[in-house]
């Protein structure tokens, strides 16, 4: 099965994607890495009109741990456990 069709909008900042998240209210999702939100699409159990692709935004890169640290990851990177941490 195939989605329904649906805009994209690649966003250049978190502000824009705020923006575009609030000018479309309910009928737009986010779109960051699409391994969980792909299927929901194809089998048409998610119906956005508009995605809003947050994957490019260097500023929400990043991991905020209970204990205080930020973990920095690189674009599309995964943690693998031993990842760097920088206090805040």
């Amino acid at each position: 099965m195939k989605p329904v069709p649906f805009g994209y909008v690649a966003a250049s900042s978190a502000e824009e994607a705020v923006a575009l998240l609030a000018k479309h209210g309910d009928e737009a999702m986010i779109l960051a890495g699409g391994q969980s939100l792909l299927p929901l699409l194809n089998l048409r159990l998610a119906r956005p009109s508009v995605l809003v692709d947050v994957s490019g935004i260097a500023e929400l890169d990043y991991i905020v741990e209970s204990d205080g640290a930020v973990e920095r990851l690189g674009q599309g990177e995964e943690p693998r456990g031993h990842a760097r941490a920088f206090p805040e």
